[in-house]
């Protein structure tokens, strides 16, 4: 080796001389520097995403003014076949939400709508794709065109029910499937293909696995009451759906309610989408009237048995939070001369439409239903809805009380409330931006009182800046120590 090999550059021996002299960093040091720098990138993060959304905004803000409210359905350019099942139908005027959907669905935008329930959402995007649709060939066996994804089976039957009555003059073939029922059947039907499927996630897997539906020729995806859809529970079920799609198709998501956690979790299935809202998140109609009535939990059933008697109401929807509870309210109001049914997830599909068949017959005055059962109940002159518990998640109450007041018609909620729902109360004032007006029945007044809750702000969720920080100020700790371990070579 060369003498001039061997020996050290000047210029580098006087680079790390400094650095030989230095004192090694104190654990503190090395965690607060992490911590500066992870909150330093999280902060940019951040600003990269309000970014974002201030873009999705300002395009929604320009989207909404630049849109000429249209007077009639004609003026949004549907083919003649839909616009004559319309006025068959007597819908002469597009609602707010269907005339800021229907043209960007058409112009081939994704797209997230909100609004609230009984505004016309279905049609917002049934009639855009069954117009996109009705110009296409039929698809092959076995194959679909549109997949419709809904929560449950009464809202996958009324998305087909309407499906079928807007498309009836195009050719274009509707199919509904969902658990409950024999499966074979629906095997049968799909061999035809449909340009429009209608599913719950657990069936379709389940025709999935047998072959029995292919998405070849899929071009549009719709996520209806998307809050649901999109819930931790129904995620790995939609992530098996959405892997076996063709990534070039046209998503849309539409709900009464979009919390904020929905919007994250939404942007991996849509691509350069615009969000369209006809109102403020997570308002209730102006046309409910609502109240809260205060009173002991073990006298809640005995409460509503006699304001159905002595209000003499003949028709009401009432939600109760567990299966269970449906069962044993339905028994009670049942002992009490009141002709009642129950419909949840364990009853049958047969005994869920029987129930529902017979209270829109009027052959049953009170229907409880739990949560998830309710959803896509489209029931006519529905005039009061009763909150027998309130809902776990306050969006829920949102959903719950838009079972009433539809269409512009005047509905009243009315919420039992006892003291160990009081957080929960607090939850739904703070969503809706509204205090309950309270209404004390004589007879009933609660021995543990119901303090009053004042109206409180509902406070956004924010990142876990500082958990996330933390953890990585500890890994970089951790690898300081670790490096620190190794032997010099």
């Amino acid at each position: 080796m060369s003498k001039s090999a061997s020996r050290p550059n000047k210029s580098e021996s006087n680079k790390s001389e400094p650095n030989s002299n230095r004192k090694p960093k104190s654990q503190s040091m090395v965690y607060d520097e992490a911590k500066t720098v992870a909150n330093s990138k999280l902060d940019q993060q951040e600003t990269l995403d309000q970014q974002e959304t201030r873009k999705s905004e300002q395009e929604c803000r320009s989207l909404n003014s630049s849109l000429k409210v249209a007077g009639s359905f004609s003026e949004l350019n549907l083919e003649e076949g839909l616009l004559k099942a319309l006025a068959e139908n007597d819908y002469t005027k597009p609602t707010p939400i269907q005339a800021r959907v229907i043209p960007p669905i058409l112009a081939g935008r994704d797209l997230m709508g909100a609004a609230q329930t009984g505004t016309g959402k279905t049609a917002a995007f049934t009639l855009p794709i069954l117009n996109q649709l009705s110009q296409r060939r039929p698809p092959k066996a076995n194959c679909v065109s549109a997949l419709i994804l809904a929560p449950t089976r009464e809202l996958a039957e009324q998305v087909h029910q309407n499906v079928k009555k807007y498309g009836v003059h195009t050719g274009c073939r509707s199919v509904v499937v969902y658990g409950g029922v024999k499966i074979n059947p629906q095997m049968m039907r799909l061999r035809k293909g449909a340009s429009i499927l209608v599913a719950t996630p657990g069936r379709l897997l389940d025709l999935m696995e047998k072959n029995a539906v292919k998405f070849e020729q899929l071009e549009f995806l719709v996520l209806d009451e998307a809050d649901r859809m999109l819930d931790m529970g129904f995620m790995p079920d939609i992530k098996r759906i959405v892997s076996k799609l063709p990534a070039k198709r046209q998503t849309m998501l539409f709900s009464a309610t979009f919390s904020d956690s929905i919007k994250e979790i939404s942007k991996r299935f849509l691509k350069d989408a615009i969000r369209v809202e006809t109102a403020p998140a997570n308002t209730t109609a102006k046309t409910v009237e609502q109240w809260l009535y205060p009173v002991d939990k073990k006298s809640k059933s005995a409460m509503l048995s006699y304001l159905i008697g002595h209000n003499q109401w003949t028709k009401l929807l009432v939600f109760v939070k567990t299966r269970k509870g449906a069962n044993k309210l339905a028994y009670d109001l049942d002992k009490s001369g009141i002709k009642c049914a129950a419909i949840h997830g364990d009853k049958s599909q047969g005994a869920r439409n029987r129930a529902l068949a017979e209270f829109k017959d009027n052959k049953v005055h009170v229907l409880v239903a739990t949560d998830i059962a309710a959803r896509g109940l489209d029931i006519d002159q529905m005039p009061l809805v009763v909150n027998f518990d309130l809902p776990k998640v306050a969006e829920d109450y949102v959903h719950r009380i838009g079972r009433t007041g539809r269409a512009g018609e005047k509905g009243v909620a009315i919420s039992l409330v006892s003291l160990d729902e009081i957080d929960s109360l607090r939850a739904i004032q703070s969503l809706i931006g509204l205090k309950l007006k309270r209404n004390l029945v004589e007879g009933f007044i609660p021995e543990n009182k119901l303090p009053d809750v004042p109206l409180t702000a509902s406070k956004k969720k924010k990142p876990h800046k500082k958990k996330l920080a933390k953890a990585k100020a500890k890994l970089a700790v951790k690898k300081s120590k670790s490096s620190r371990s190794k032997p010099s070579r």
